[in-house]
């Protein structure tokens, strides 16, 4: 018991030693315990940009999808066994190129079969024009009755139309014919083939061969709120307006015109379809991809400072202008963002400097030194 009441005493003793030493080490000067404000008294470290009055683009941001022009389905037109298949798959395709062969052996006879009996036709034709021939002139000469002649020219309608039958029976097999050779009918990616040489296709088949979507020209579409509409339809009168396409991911942009705006707003989100077309002659929009559409309507001065000197409170935005080795706080109407920089409509005048980093410890009125921005900033 005695030994835990010493230990107590001991223990007491230390810490009071400790406390009377922190007390004179506080008080001897060139000692603080508070060093933020030691940090106030010769001024906080900041980093400075100047406020720049100059023409700014005013653009509307909206997300858009990229969406082939046409579209189209190769799907055969006559039941028959695939042959050839001429295309690779996910290939560039022009309109006019053979992409399938199929069997055609069967129609091939079917044609020669019906040449046989255009030729019969013909002949049978040719019979009966000197049948009528004759007997008009033995008529005249009262050398046969005329019944004979009227019986002729009959005839020879009768072979004239079978003649025209048959012909056109095989005009219809060598149009079967052309469909044995399947071509693309317009220019693009193809898809992959969904089946191979061998396989037996129906005209009937509800699954396409393959798919050809066109690329060059594409689509761009998506909304923007009915409120800018107005402004999108007076640039496009004035033909100021321009359209460009950002994918994620990728720095360069691509650029076209807009060609259409829906003629209608949707009620229930009041929102508006707008589609741009794309020349995409490099094929960097891909069709499904989702992009981000910036439509540039003007140019218009106005200050502009670095994004990065905005602060946002309860009370809005703000910036903190430097003025006699001094920050002080700023309200400001942010106008646009643009890339980097902030178009104000009020708030900083041009040519004022504006902190940009070292915001944590700066307060209205606090004292400021100023430092050169680190590298890459």
């Amino acid at each position: 018991m005695n030994r835990r009441k010493l230990g107590i005493v001991v223990i007491g003793a230390v810490a009071l030693g400790v406390a009377v030493w922190a007390v004179r080490w506080a008080s001897t000067p060139g000692n603080s315990i508070a060093p933020s404000q030691a940090q106030a008294a010769r001024g906080v470290s900041i980093t400075v940009a100047n406020a720049v009055k100059k023409k700014t683009p005013v653009k509307v941001e909206a997300l858009g999808t990229v969406s082939p022009i046409a579209s189209v389905a190769i799907k055969p037109r006559v039941d028959s066994e695939i042959s050839e298949i001429r295309f690779s798959d996910g290939a560039t395709v022009r309109a006019g190129d053979v992409l399938i062969k199929l069997d055609s052996r069967s129609i091939e006879a079917q044609i020669q079969a019906a040449e046989g009996l255009v030729a019969r036709d013909q002949a049978q034709l040719e019979g009966a024009e000197r049948d009528v021939r004759r007997y008009t002139e033995l008529v005249s000469k009262n050398a046969t009755p005329v019944t004979n002649l009227d019986n002729a020219k009959t005839q020879a309608a009768v072979y004239t139309a079978a003649k025209l039958a048959d012909e056109g029976a095989l005009a219809n097999l060598r149009v079967q014919l052309s469909y044995t050779t399947i071509r693309a009918p317009i220019s693009g990616r193809i898809s992959a083939a969904a089946v191979k040489v061998g396989n037996f296709v129906r005209s009937a088949d509800t699954t396409p061969i393959a798919t050809i979507i066109q690329v060059a020209p594409i689509y761009v579409t998506f909304s923007v709120p009915q409120k800018v509409l107005p402004d999108i339809r007076r640039a496009l009168a004035a033909e100021t307006a321009t359209i460009e396409a950002s994918v994620p991911g990728e720095q360069r942009k691509a650029a076209g015109t807009v060609t259409m705006i829906e003629n209608t707003v949707d009620p229930g989100t009041g929102m508006v379809l707008i589609r741009a077309t794309m020349p995409n002659t490099d094929e960097f929009l891909w069709p499904g991809t989702l992009v981000t559409a910036q439509i540039t309507l003007r140019e218009e001065e106005a200050v502009t400072v670095p994004s990065a000197a905005i602060q946002v409170s309860q009370a809005g935005s703000f910036v903190f202008v430097v003025k006699d080795g001094k920050a002080h706080v700023r309200h400001v109407k942010v106008a646009r963002v643009v890339g980097t920089e902030t178009a104000l409509e009020e708030g900083v005048e041009d040519g004022e400097a504006v902190v940009t980093d070292g915001f944590l410890l700066l307060t209205d009125g606090s004292a400021v030194v100023p430092r050169s921005p680190k590298a890459g900033t």
